[in-house]
């Protein structure tokens, strides 16, 4: 199991991580390091051909959006997004679903 110190490791800036502005609602905004993913990936349209989507993520520690919500802003790179889904994955890291603005 590690610790919220060997955590914040995985998401230093200067190796795999990003920083990000992360304002809840009616709050302040603070800066966050995470890791941001906005892979596409294939949805079945019910037909023979797929749709491809794009889902924006964050994946960050639990302890700096430990009271996250939906409807909550986050800018990573510039780009500004709406906090749609927070799934605390049980291990110390929530994932952030995004939604560009």
């Amino acid at each position: 199991v590690e610790t919220a110190t060997e955590r914040a490791i995985f998401f230093n800036t200067n190796d795999f991580g990003d920083a990000a502005s992360y304002t809840p609602q009616g709050g302040s905004a603070t800066t966050i390091n995470g890791i941001f993913d906005d892979e596409d990936f294939e949805v079945d349209g019910g037909g023979t051909i797929g749709i491809s989507i794009q889902q924006p993520r964050f994946l960050c520690q639990t302890s700096d959006v430990s009271s996250a919500r939906e409807g909550d802003a986050i800018t990573i790179k510039s780009v500004a997004y709406t906090i749609r889904i927070v799934r605390d994955e049980g291990t110390g890291v929530t994932t952030l679903v995004l939604e560009q603005n």
